[in-house]
C-alpha cells in the first residue's frame, strides 16, 4: 500500500468471459432477457458466457456462446472492448467481441440457466438509448454497445479478434478450478 503499509484483500477468482454484439446487416443486434437472481430481476444482456473450456480461445468461446445461446454464427469477428466488472473484489474481465455476417445455426440450450432465456432483436440505436434510460445496466452490455456504435458510425475502429488480451483472468484456471 501507499507508504509501505500492507492491507488484506479477498479477490474473487473468475475464469474471464466473453460476451458478443451481433450485429446483422440491418443494423439490429440480438439481446437476451434472463434472470439474474443478485439483482432479482430479469437483466437485457448480450450473448455471452465463461472461458471454461479447456484450450478454447476467447474468440472460440465467444462462437461457441452465440450458437448456444441465440442460434447465430457469424462470418468476421473483431474485438471491442474489454470490461473489468469490478476490480476491487474480482478479476473478472469479459471480452466483447462484435460479429458480423450473420447466419441462422441450431440453437444448443445448456441447462436451466437458459431456461427461460427469451431473444430479442433491436436496432443498434434502440439498444444504445436502452443503456442510457436504464433498461441495460449489464457492464458488458453497456460497454459492448456503446463501443459497436462507435465502430459502425466511424468514429472507433475495433481491434483484431485475437487481439493481445492484457487483463484475462489467469489464476483460477492455473489452479486446476474448471
Amino acid at each position: 500500500m501507499p507508504g509501505g503499509d500492507t492491507a488484506k484483500r479477498e479477490i474473487v477468482e473468475h475464469p474471464g468471459a466473453v460476451a458478443v454484439v451481433a450485429l446483422d446487416s440491418e443494423g439490429f443486434v440480438t439481446l437476451i432477457h434472463q434472470y439474474r437472481h443478485a439483482l432479482g430481476r430479469h437483466l437485457w444482456e448480450l450473448p455471452a458466457g465463461l472461458l471454461d473450456a479447456e484450450g478454447e480461445s476467447p474468440v472460440d468461446g465467444a462462437r461457441r456462446e452465440l450458437g448456444e445461446e441465440v442460434g447465430l454464427s457469424a462470418q468476421w469477428w473483431s474485438t471491442l472492448v474489454d470490461v473489468a466488472a469490478s476490480p476491487g473484489f474480482t478479476d473478472e474481465v469479459v471480452r466483447v467481441y462484435l460479429a458480423q455476417g450473420l447466419s441462422t445455426v441450431e440453437r444448443d440450450h445448456q441447462g436451466e440457466e437458459e431456461a427461460d432465456l427469451e431473444i430479442h432483436r433491436f436496432p443498434l440505436s434502440d439498444a444504445v438509448s436502452m443503456v442510457f434510460s436504464g433498461e441495460i445496466v449489464n457492464s458488458s452490455a453497456v460497454g459492448g454497445l456503446l463501443a459497436a456504435r462507435e465502430v459502425v458510425e466511424g468514429r472507433a475502429s475495433a481491434r483484431p479478434a485475437d487481439a493481445p488480451w492484457r487483463d484475462r483472468p489467469t489464476r483460477f484456471a492455473a489452479r486446476g478450478l474448471r
